[in-house]
């Protein structure tokens, strides 16, 4: 589809090809267990009795077309690992290579890709099915708030703005990842050094920030640093979280400090906007906020709000009230 519908898909061609699988071994001979650099590649081996996993650097030769053979990933698994260890039968294979490539934009009028049709890298860094649940959180309410009217058409267009950035991210940090486990002296050196970071507090919290999403943020303009991130999941004083005010698909306007103006600011909108007006038990010096559908906060304030800002981002991502004025 992606093809047919003329988009382009840059990126760059694979190094490798990786094995991942559940076996029945003849003869260990040696296997080591746990995560296995070598002059070859690397392979892994359990923790679940018969896993392996092994990586060569071969140019992404396997044809996934092609049959998976115990004979194939035994004489991997040899020439990675050095041993001679022996396979008697695969229960399960998948295989995969590092290409990595990412479609320029992700809408072509009323075509939109998201996941793997919209970018494929390597499963390094485990960011994959991440990324295409973003994609799909991202797009989904943009989509129906189209279709249902409320929204104008551009409204799609914020999503190739907004999570191609992160597709972007997600190819360089996988080949980051083979960067760093390619067998010569140059990658181990970038490792060791890797290492040496990751030992520390800062080099830590950057790598767990990056992993886990707690640092994406989303360019939606605005001034205060919590617009574009995943809204905090706040305790409010009933006991109630912010993420389950959000399962029915509608954006929330959570008022901490009742402020009199945003009791009817939602007026006409209550179809695609919650208002709720309650104290948390952390609020972290907000005053209030508006948080997307998809969970990330379009508007915040920490001092008494201002009118004109929060009407505008309503507007802007929930569209004109349909509350009749006298």
């Amino acid at each position: 589809m992606r093809k047919l519908a003329g988009f382009d898909f840059e990126g760059t061609d694979p190094e490798l090809t990786g094995y991942m699988a559940v076996v029945e071994f003849e003869d260990l001979d040696g296997l080591a267990p746990g995560f296995n650099l070598t002059p070859r590649g690397l392979y892994t081996h359990g923790p679940a009795p018969g896993r392996v996993g092994v990586v060569d650097f071969d140019g992404g030769r396997f044809d996934r077309a092609s049959e998976i053979t115990p004979e194939d990933l035994e004489s991997m698994l040899q020439r990675v690992s050095g041993t001679n260890v022996r396979l008697k039968s695969i229960e399960v294979a998948t295989s995969y290579t590092d290409r990595s490539r990412q479609a320029t934009t992700y809408r072509r009028g009323r075509i939109l890709l998201a996941g793997d049709a919209a970018h494929v890298h390597s499963p390094f860094g485990g960011q994959g099915m991440n990324a295409g649940l973003g994609d799909a959180m991202n797009l989904g309410w943009k989509l129906a708030a189209v279709i249902k009217g409320w929204a104008p058409e551009d409204l799609l267009d914020t999503y190739t703005a907004e999570r191609h950035p992160i597709g972007a991210w997600v190819l360089n940090w996988t080949r980051a990842q083979v960067a760093v486990i390619r067998p010569d002296p140059h990658a181990r050196a970038i490792a060791a050094i890797m290492r040496d970071l990751i030992a520390t507090k800062d080099g830590t919290s950057y790598f767990i920030e990056k992993i886990s999403g707690v640092s994406l943020q989303y360019d939606l303009g605005g001034g205060h640093p919590l617009i574009g991130r995943s809204a905090p999941d706040f305790e409010l004083e009933d006991g109630n979280r912010l993420g389950n005010l959000l399962h029915d698909g509608r954006g929330l306007l959570l008022d901490f400090a009742s402020s009199d103006f945003l009791t009817t600011i939602c007026d006409g909108l209550e179809d695609r906007l919650r208002y709720v007006r309650k104290r948390a038990k952390d609020d972290k010096g907000l005053s209030a906020l508006l948080v997307r559908p998809d969970g990330f906060v379009a508007w915040a304030a920490d001092a008494a709000p201002n009118a004109a800002a929060v009407k505008e981002s309503i507007q802007r991502w929930f569209g004109a009230s349909t509350a009749r004025t006298t």
